[in-house]
């Protein structure tokens, strides 16, 4: 079965293989193997070793988005989230139950967001401290840009916190020229390859510094992790790791660096959404996001109007022929949406294109009498 998801992704079988032992966590041979994954992520980023902290939490991306704003705003500290869909009305969740102040600034859907528009939100309000940013929305496959809302933020003396969770080892970002950010936060199961559990937050050293005591949290207090690895080396955990993903994690590095890093994840993944995008509007469906604006980590598609249409019946026929979809709606207006990351090769999105029009076939629906 090929996982046609945001995450988790279908993983290679050597990714799988590696957790079929048993580790030792705090083993003087497992901390090794934590240290070097912890310098392996910095430089997809482009930290600075000694000046930017690869932190890991056990979870989900999310731990890390929370962990990040507790970290970096004390109670009651100002937020501005632009809404740019689900994933970011998680943020927003996030923030306001962490007890920081948020404040929404609406955008369309549909397209990036402006960097004019934080600009005149932020000086409205001299009181945000800090930006959320998502940098691949999953809820509708638009790309946002930390590197123009960066600058814009960064000249008004505020900072950022990058939600990069589906985009991280696919689109670029390079934490070196961007020193206004405070903690750009992704997962293991995403664009790396590996499998989930793991979640990562790289961060300024002087600010982890600067900000301990705000997190109101044990668990999710990136200082705290931080002061941690500094007393008792990279390799250790505060709190039982979980070893096989990070044996996992390791070998998809592996893989990362043998198909050529970054530029070549971003060209695969790019070719495989091109495939997906142009495959469906042959099949006669309509992609929600125009061109332009379609990034390369899911696509969304409108769901189809013809009477016979049904999600779930469309999933599972789709799943008898090896692919799985998400089988819910997050957009306001019905949309499926297909992930175009993992182990997948462009090939296989060809596939996965015949094998819908199948599936469609199957639940009855003629796509030229679709919307």
């Amino acid at each position: 079965m090929k996982l046609l998801i945001p995450g988790p992704v279908s993983t290679h079988p050597d990714v799988r293989a590696a957790m079929t032992q048993d580790f030792a966590p705090w083993d003087n041979d497992t901390k090794p193997m934590i240290a070097a994954v912890k310098d392996r992520v910095l430089a997809i980023a482009g930290g600075v070793p000694g000046e930017h902290m690869a932190l890991m939490l056990q979870g989900c991306g999310h731990y890390a988005i929370e962990a990040s704003i507790r970290t970096f705003l004390p109670p009651g500290g100002r937020i501005l989230i632009a809404d740019t869909g689900p994933y970011a009305g998680r943020m927003i969740r996030l923030a306001s139950e962490a007890g920081r102040l948020v404040t929404v600034l609406p955008v369309p859907a549909d397209r990036p967001v402006s960097p004019t528009a934080i600009a005149a939100a932020l000086a409205e309000d001299p009181g945000i401290s800090h930006v959320g940013i998502i940098h691949s929305e999953t809820g509708s496959g638009v790309i946002h840009d930390p590197a123009a809302i960066g600058a814009v933020v960064r000249a008004l003396g505020r900072r950022t916190i990058v939600d990069s969770v589906s985009a991280f080892g696919a689109l670029p970002l390079n934490l070196a020229e961007r020193p206004e950010i405070d903690a750009v936060v992704f997962s293991s199961n995403k664009c790396i390859e590996g499998v989930a559990g793991i979640a990562f937050a790289i961060s300024p050293a002087a600010r982890l510094e600067a900000c301990a005591g705000n997190a109101g949290s044990w668990s999710f207090d990136l200082s705290d992790i931080h002061q941690h690895g500094l007393k008792n080396l990279p390799g250790t955990f505060r709190f039982t790791p979980p070893m096989q993903v990070i044996a996992a994690f390791s070998v998809a590095l592996d893989r990362f660096d043998a198909e050529g890093g970054q530029p070549a994840r971003l060209a695969r993944y790019t070719a495989n959404m091109r495939v997906f995008y142009d495959g469906m509007i042959r099949l006669g469906v309509a992609p929600v996001l125009a061109p332009e604006h379609q990034g390369p980590i899911v696509v969304n598609i409108h769901a189809p109007t013809h009477p016979a249409w049904n999600l779930l019946e469309f999933v599972d026929a789709l799943k008898r022929r090896g692919f799985l979809i998400s089988n819910f709606y997050n957009t306001e207006n019905p949309s499926f949406r297909v992930g175009c990351i993992g182990d997948i090769a462009p090939a296989e999105m060809t596939e996965a294109v015949e094998a819908m029009a199948l599936a469609l076939a199957d639940i009855g629906v003629d796509t030229r009498k679709a919307a």
